[in-house]
């Protein structure tokens, strides 16, 4: 390499070019190796991206990080593109097309309203399973995918057209995260910039918080809210503080039988235990290079349900592996292992970084395991399963003898980015089918079967192997190609299960290789699910009895009569190496995703043109936010608000704005009839994020969100503080605001934890909500209640118990222009209670950077971007 183009910038010469490129060495120094791998990542960032007048002062704050292992000092970083998925780009699409709608009003030019970068939108999140176990089933979902969803997909188009720098991956080409690994990731990109020539790492940002599985790819992402989308799109930087970085150190090897999913789930226990909200995650240590890119992005792609940015994996031999069995061409390979080896990115195995905590996992101790029965981070063993049911309470009127098991499996899906983007799990899972088949065995009628694999390819890979068969015979057939049943789009219950529900004979169970099992989310009359692999899935799905232990128990007999164990079952992994090896062909996965591509049943919708779009004033699926007026602004100042909600702990954005189909009988749906719409058709929340209106009413509509303001109302109740009448929330926001009063929400730990959606903050922003006061935040929610103007508040541990017992008279009295002060602001806050007794305690602002600050001050994201939109005017 030749540096002598300056002291921020050296030449790499490539295949007879010369390109810029920045090193390691040059950002941090000659013992850049000392720093974990993603912070000499963020320093290539700032060096090559961040603004001359900031960029030394960025780095410098980059070179001191070791002193300490931690900073507060901030950074800026540009992604060199966006990733977005149909759920989380309508509704920032939406806000865009009124943003065009305001500055045309005004006088301006709408056009410039348009992404500054690119950005691919996946259309994979409306996928519902209500036709399985048929091999028609891709087909007939797809029909009703797209027939319930037009409208929808229609503005998607209209925005691709009006908008430059927006590319719409249509329905059935896969999940956005696996498009992201077999398609659009590059790991190394070249570009140009100006009139220079350059190299640098592929990095990126997308709207969902499992946007780290491309990490397990050597590639820097991950997931940010809509709003903080919004910025970016713009043109504006994503500001960070400097990342504390805790290293895994992973030795040894997993064992035959343990899948990657295993070790995810061990992954997500442990640093949940430890702690890591909002930090970045880098593993290390000799243990790496025994796993797949398969093995590294199952576990990168759980970091948002272990609480962390990145669960980030260095570029090493096993990266080139994967591009070469996806199909990259060979040049992209050698453009790869250039550049990461000679820039000071490769992965070395015996290097011990400085990290700011570190912990160590043994992979020859990891055991096959589920995570449940509520959430992610609960791992239990198999085996432990059967008494963790146990201590669940048992249905009330189920009798020894029955038809149905107390705990039968509902529902058992291979479902998810998460595992189906490892062809060594699905292959797995195909044998097990494949020796179920030959044993005759089947899963029982109350059970539920699916299979949504991440990529069209699955089923070229599964087939060559003839194990599309197998799985079929055991009720495995491919639904389609979506997220599906693990964000809740699991279709209705089988019959006989949901009479048997309803009659509380049986309390029925989710199986799924998904990634979360919040009460509520897989299927919103279920509050047990555990999380396992997909071959486990399988066997689960032939057990009928979630209380099974599945690790001794006979669970099933064959035609000849002789007892069936999951060992008789299980392949073992020379079986899985020679199947994978023979089923794999790396022409596959571009050829089967262009031919996704041209999906007739979406070329065949037609869309509006022309830079504004036509809204229908008569429509249930897409209206214009009154956020997006050019009156919105910031609202910190005194407040003397009245709790809306006070809610305790684990509290996520699916229970605040769920995605799950529309319940037939909640007053969502009475608002939904009343303007034309079918009660039986009413699809999923997630379909009608472009309309404020249905999400506002959906906030907070879940059976597992318990206000202690009006604990046994129902859903979606509270008490109107005034009046102490019961009411639903959105009834009592509207009475609020109809006589000025704000209100605030009061949560215990994790707030917002789970998806991105930036609803979750809008909805709150639209029923009035000036401020939360939780005891914690998860990162993303944090940001998108910013985004919109709201300010988090973090209480101290000690007024945590006063806070959960307060009634809806209360008034909350602070400044909230105090926040302004700067990053981590302290708050007076005065509590007068209905009894007349008043106390006090300080509070601290969720705001992590300046820019954070710049938002609040202006009122939002949304608010910003108009103003500066304006000021160009």
């Amino acid at each position: 390499m030749d540096t002598s183009t300056g002291e921020r910038q050296g030449l790499l010469h490539y295949e007879g070019n010369a390109y810029r490129v920045i090193s390691a060495a040059e950002t941090l120094g000659t013992d850049f190796h000392r720093w974990p791998m993603v912070l000499r990542l963020l320093a290539e960032n700032v060096a090559r991206c961040a603004p001359p007048q900031e960029r030394e002062a960025m780095l410098t704050a980059l070179r001191h990080w070791r002193e300490r292992c931690s900073s507060t000092d901030e950074i800026s970083f540009r992604p060199g593109r966006l990733l977005m998925h149909d759920t989380t780009s309508t509704p920032a699409l939406v806000d865009m097309a009124a943003l065009r709608d305001t500055i045309a009003g005004a006088g301006g030019d709408p056009e410039q309203v348009s992404p500054t970068l690119p950005v691919e939108v996946s259309v994979d999140h409306s996928l519902a399973v209500e036709v399985y176990a048929t091999p028609d089933a891709p087909a007939r979902n797809i029909q009703l995918e797209i027939r319930r969803n037009r409208e929808r997909y229609r503005f998607l188009k209209w925005a691709a057209g009006a908008m430059s720098n927006i590319h719409i991956n249509p329905p059935g080409s896969g999940i956005m995260h696996t498009i992201n690994l077999e398609q659009l990731a590059t790991v190394a990109t070249v570009h140009t910039d100006g009139e220079v020539q350059w190299i640098a790492p592929d990095m990126m940002l997308g709207t969902d918080s499992h946007t780290p599985m491309v990490n397990g790819l050597g590639v820097l992402g991950w997931g940010i809210g809509g709003l903080e989308a919004e910025t970016v799109m713009f043109g504006m930087p994503t500001t960070l503080k400097l990342p504390d970085v805790v290293g895994v150190h992973l030795a040894g090897r997993l064992q035959g039988g343990v899948t990657a999913t295993d070790l995810a789930l061990v992954v997500t226990q442990r640093l949940r235990e430890l702690g890591v909200t909002g930090e970045f995650v880098e593993f290390y240590g000799p243990g790496v290079t025994t796993l797949s890119v398969g093995d590294r992005a199952v576990v990168a792609n759980m970091a948002p349900e272990y609480g962390a940015t990145t669960g980030y994996f260095p570029v090493d031999q096993a990266v080139l592996d994967y591009l070469a069995v996806t199909g990259r061409s060979q040049q992209q390979q050698n453009l790869v292992h250039d550049y990461f080896r000679s820039m000071g990115y490769w992965f070395d195995p015996t290097a011990t970084p400085d990290y700011s905590r570190t912990i160590n996992i043994d992979l020859d101790a990891v055991s096959p395991g589920a995570a449940g029965p509520r959430r992610p981070q609960d791992h239990v063993a198999i085996a432990e399963i059967p008494a963790v049911l146990a201590r669940e309470k048992a249905p009330l009127n189920w009798e020894e003898g029955a038809s149905m098991p107390e705990f039968p499996v509902a529902l058992a899906s291979i479902t998810s980015c998460t595992n189906t983007s490892d062809p060594r799990l699905l292959i797995a899972a195909g044998l097990l089918a494949r020796r179920a088949r030959e044993r005759g065995l089947s899963p029982a009628p109350w059970v539920k079967t699916s299979l949504a694999p991440g990529s069209p390819a699955a089923v070229s890979y599964l087939a060559r192997a003839g194990l599309d068969e197998d799985l079929s015979a055991v009720g495995f057939d491919v639904v389609g190609f979506g997220c599906a049943t693990c964000i809740g789009n699991s279709g209705p219950l089988p019959l006989e299960t949901e009479q048997g529900r309803r009659a509380e004979q049986i309390r029925p169970v989710a199986i799924l290789s998904g990634n979360r099992n919040f009460p509520g989310r897989i299927h919103p009359d279920l509050d047990l699910g555990f999380l396992m692999s997909p071959p486990m899935v399988v066997a689960y799905a032939l057990a009928g009895d979630a209380a099974v232990d599945l690790s001794t128990a006979v669970f099933g007999v064959d035609e000849d009569g002789r007892e069936v164990r999951l060992a008789d079952l299980w392949p073992t992994p020379e079986e899985i190496d020679h199947t994978l090896a023979g089923a794999l062909d790396p022409d596959d996965f571009a050829r089967d995703f262009r031919t996704a591509l041209e999906n007739p049943m979406w070329k065949h919708i037609d869309a509006p043109t022309g830079p504004l779009f036509p809204w229908d004033p008569e429509s249930t699926i897409l209206r214009p936010p009154p956020f997006a007026a050019a009156d919105s602004g910031g609202v910190l100042g005194p407040l003397d608000a009245h709790p809306l909600l006070v809610l305790g702990d684990d509290i996520t954005t699916d229970h605040i704005s769920p995605a799950s189909a529309i319940p037939p009988d909640s007053f969502v749906a009475d608002y939904l009839v009343a303007r034309g719409e079918d009660r039986d058709d009413l699809n999923v929340f997630a379909s009608r994020r472009g309309n404020w209106e249905v999400m506002a009413r959906g906030a907070y509509f879940s059976k597992a969100v318990s206000n202690a303001l009006a604990p046994d109302a129902g859903i979606a109740m509270t008490t109107h503080g005034p009046s102490g009448d019961i009411m639903s929330i959105w009834d009592a926001a509207n009475r609020y605001r109809a006589d000025s009063v704000p209100v605030m929400v009061i949560a215990g730990d994790r707030y917002g934890m789970g998806s991105s959606r930036d609803w979750a903050a809008k909805a709150q922003k639209l029923l009035g909500v000036r401020t939360v006061v939780a005891a914690s935040y998860e990162r993303i929610h944090r940001s998108n209640l910013i985004g919109m103007g709201i300010l988090p508040l973090t209480y101290p541990a000690d007024v945590r118990e006063r806070l959960q017992e307060i009634d809806a008279a209360t008034v909350l009295s602070a400044d909230l222009s105090l926040a302004l002060a700067g990053p981590r602001a302290s708050v007076p806050v005065t509590i007068r209670e209905s009894s007349g007794d008043t106390w006090e305690f300080f509070a601290e602002t969720a705001v992590d950077t300046g820019m954070e600050v710049e938002l609040l001050r202006a009122g939002g994201v949304i608010p910003k971007i108009l103003d500066r939109a304006l000021s160009a005017r």
